[in-house]
């Protein structure tokens, strides 16, 4: 490469819940740089599943990151030529990566839900995904069954 690479720049956590894990989300949810309804959607999202949670002993963020750890992939594949043929190689994925392919997999098919508000879709592809169900985590199911059906490849490594 001939340029040196870029250095990541220290996010400031969210002011209600103190963590950077929620801001990187907000940014990922945010549209057109308005931040306030972005986190606006987030917090409303989160106060829809601490009321439709029932009586565990969970907390709303806990059950995001519970989401969001369900929908994470492990692996993905990536297409390669070699010798005038197209292959898809499994490679396995950085945690980064991990993290912001699981943020932009709920917030994709959240946005797809039938339901009055971004909020109230947000939560529940929150909650289906905490029970590993919804759009998100069949993303992830066969993101992950199609790294195994080309398993016999993975010797073509980049």
């Amino acid at each position: 490469m001939r340029k040196t690479k870029a250095k990541k720049r220290p996010l400031l956590p969210d002011p209600k819940f103190n963590d950077q894990l929620v801001t990187r989300f907000v940014n990922n949810l945010m549209l057109d740089g308005k931040k306030s309804i972005a986190f606006r959607i987030f917090y409303d999202a989160l106060d829809v599943v601490e009321n439709k949670k029932g009586d565990n002993e969970k907390t709303s963020l806990e059950i995001w990151k519970d989401a969001l750890t369900n929908v994470m992939p492990h692996v993905e594949v990536r297409s390669r030529r070699i010798g005038g043929a197209n292959f898809q190689i499994p490679m396995p994925i950085r945690a980064d990566r991990k993290i912001s392919m699981a943020m932009k997999w709920l917030i994709k098919y959240a946005k797809a839900r039938n339901d009055k508000s971004m909020a109230l879709k947000l939560a529940a592809e929150i909650i289906a995904a905490s029970k590993e169900e919804g759009a998100a985590f069949k993303k992830k199911t066969d993101t992950h069954k199609m790294a195994e059906a080309n398993k016999a490849f993975s010797h073509f490594k980049f």
